[in-house]
């Protein structure tokens, strides 16, 4: 598992292209500085990692791209020890952006083939998530919440219910909405029963699938 300098050069490009797209959080730039984004992909992948896209990695999934990656975390406006809920582990990428960030990650993947390999993958890149579970992500982790924030990285065609229920009062939930194309939306809490809901344009995404292990 090598991280070479011309690794280092690379990822500083990428955190320059995302600045330029409109990635205004230091932190977030710096996160993606940091996180080897080659090593999450398969080694025939290996000279494109640092483009600015997505990737196919096994089980009908994707790397999601820098720019969206960037873009969700820095909706969360992540603060040290947040306790983030993440729906969809995949190559376990965001997953490293957000623990960088300093967050305690809890995160559910329902590809077993997937869970099995980031499962073994970042510890060897000494990256320590709180929870890695294997499940379905329309159901949260509702012995772990509540959470401060919760980050899909699947399309869904509704926001589910039961992670609206594990959000914290003043908790900020981004989930990208939609069939086919997806708006990304943010929900902030604001009490028990109110929601507040932004909107910022379109992205793509696989489907956020629910029962189908």
């Amino acid at each position: 598992m090598k991280d070479t300098a011309k690794h280092q050069g690379l990822r500083n490009q990428l955190a320059k292209i995302l600045e330029e797209k409109g990635i205004t959080d230091k932190k977030v730039l710096e996160a993606i500085k940091k996180i080897p984004r080659h090593l999450f992909l398969d080694s025939s992948f290996e000279d494109f990692a640092y483009q600015d896209k997505a990737f196919p990695i096994g089980a009908g999934q994707t790397i999601s791209q820098p720019f969206t990656v960037a873009f969700q975390s820095q909706l969360l406006q992540v603060k040290k020890d947040d306790k983030i809920l993440e729906i969809g582990t995949g190559s376990g990428y965001q997953t490293a952006v957000l623990v960088a960030l300093g967050a305690k990650v809890y995160s559910v993947e329902r590809q077993n083939e997937l869970f099995k390999t980031t499962s073994n993958l970042l510890p060897k890149m000494g990256i320590r998530p709180k929870h890695l579970s294997f499940g379905d992500g329309y159901k949260g982790l509702p012995n772990h919440a509540p959470f401060d924030s919760i980050i899909v990285t699947a399309g869904a065609p509704i926001i589910p219910k039961a992670l609206m229920a594990q959000l914290k009062i003043g908790g900020r939930l981004v989930i990208p909405l939609g069939e086919k194309e997806q708006i990304m939306t943010l929900l902030i809490r604001k009490n028990a029963t109110q929601f507040e809901k932004h909107e910022f344009g379109e992205f793509k995404f696989v489907p956020l699938l629910e029962n189908k292990n």
